[in-house]
């Protein structure tokens, strides 16, 4: 009789600079790994389709859809949720949408943020139409985009002039 596969597995990654290993089912979602096992609920689930990047994580400092990506695809790499972006204080980038009134109700935020700071870590000082680029996949129904995009332009200035 031949061996039944393993419905689980260990992954180990590491998840805002802290190691985890956990065993979970071959076919469970990273967005599910990192809100129901994690407790890190500031990736957030919108489409469950990846149409609309509320659940934008970066691995290993690609900006992806977290419900596009099984947690076993992830095992071995670098996560990085919204919660990963700062400890103490406000990144230039968290500032920028305070200041520029990039968000509204909040449900996208975190997935722009993820999408935006991956293009900052690349291009530091992006125009309007690169941060419209980079920011394509997140689907934001309250603020009209514009404010967003003059955060993250705002916040490469920022990091340009050391502020």
């Amino acid at each position: 009789m031949a061996a039944t596969p393993s419905t689980n597995q260990v992954v180990s990654l590491d998840v805002n600079g802290v190691h985890v290993e956990r065993e979970v089912p071959a076919r469970r979602l990273l967005v599910h790994f990192l809100r129901d096992d994690l407790d890190l609920t500031g990736t957030h689930i919108g489409c469950d389709t990846g149409s609309c990047g509320a659940c934008t994580v970066q691995l290993d400092g690609v900006a992806v859809k977290s419900c596009a990506v099984l947690a076993v695809q992830a095992d071995r790499a670098k996560v990085t949720t919204v919660e990963g972006l700062a400890e103490e204080e406000l990144t230039p980038l968290q500032q920028a949408f305070h200041e520029h009134h990039g968000l509204q109700c909040g449900y996208c935020t975190p997935g722009m943020l993820m999408s935006a700071s991956a293009l900052l870590a690349e291009n530091p000082s992006p125009s309007a139409d690169e941060a419209k680029v980079a920011l394509q996949g997140n689907i934001c129904r309250c603020t009209g985009y514009q404010n967003i995009v003059e955060a993250v332009v705002a916040a490469g200035s920022a990091a340009r002039h050391g502020g």
